[in-house]
């Protein structure tokens, strides 16, 4: 069963050499939107702070705020892309993120080596691979582009793949960050329907957005952050 807590979760990041520059806090802080610390003498950004959580199956989590509140930052934490600094940190039931579908895309490799490379990261055997291969390379439509390094595909070319293996197994829990959108107006269609089935399939949905209409229509939860910290629950 999917299932997470956070009890009093922290996730900062240290900022060396950046402690006398009342500058280069002014240029952080605009980014992040984090608060600052001291941490054995080294200035860190608090990009989270007392995080207190509970999720189990059936809960749709949506996370609002502005930019630099927190959200990507806690997408990350529950992907296990950050480890928390302090406090307490549960997860149990498989991740699927799409928080950057692209992400780790080897330009030079090609879409068939893709499939393999970004699967093995999901977690993925090399059986299971091998049999979602075929399914993958359809689905996506690149034809005989798959076997062609990424580097020479468009835009919209990377995404559909990028897609493609992201959503080709079924996960426990769902992180987005944004409702996907893969451009190309031929293959938005049935994307639309399988991101419509891969997030009803799923346990745990947490999605960050700055849509309060898809919120509303996705979410039976949602949480408001400023500045690292949960400020409302609903």
């Amino acid at each position: 069963m999917a299932f997470i807590s956070l009890k009093n979760v922290a996730v900062n990041f240290p900022i060396y050499g950046a402690g006398a520059s009342s500058l280069k806090k002014t240029l952080a802080a605009s980014v992040t939107g984090g608060r600052f610390g001291k941490e054995t003498g080294v200035t860190v950004v608090q990009a989270l702070s007392g995080i207190h959580l509970e999720l189990k199956s059936g809960d749709r989590l949506g996370l609002v705020g502005h930019n630099g509140a927190g959200k990507s930052t806690l997408l990350r934490t529950l992907a296990s892309v950050y480890e928390p600094s302090s406090g307490e940190f549960r997860r149990e039931g498989t991740i699927a993120s799409l928080i950057d579908p692209s992400l780790g895309i080897e330009m030079d490799a090609t879409g068939i080596e893709n499939i393999m490379l970004r699967g093995l990261v999901m977690g993925m055997s090399k059986k299971e691979l091998d049999r979602l291969t075929p399914e993958i390379c359809e689905f996506s439509g690149l034809g005989e582009y798959v076997n062609m390094p990424v580097r020479t595909y468009s835009t919209g070319m990377m995404m559909r793949l990028a897609f493609s293996i992201s959503t080709s197994v079924q996960a426990d829990i769902l992180l987005m960050d944004e409702w996907l959108s893969v451009g190309d107006a031929d293959f938005t269609e049935k994307a639309e329907k399988r991101m419509r089935d891969v997030v009803a399939k799923s346990g745990i949905l947490v999605l960050a957005s700055h849509s309060p209409d898809l919120i509303a229509k996705e979410c039976n939860r949602v949480i408001h952050m400023e500045h690292g910290r949960i400020v409302q629950m609903s």
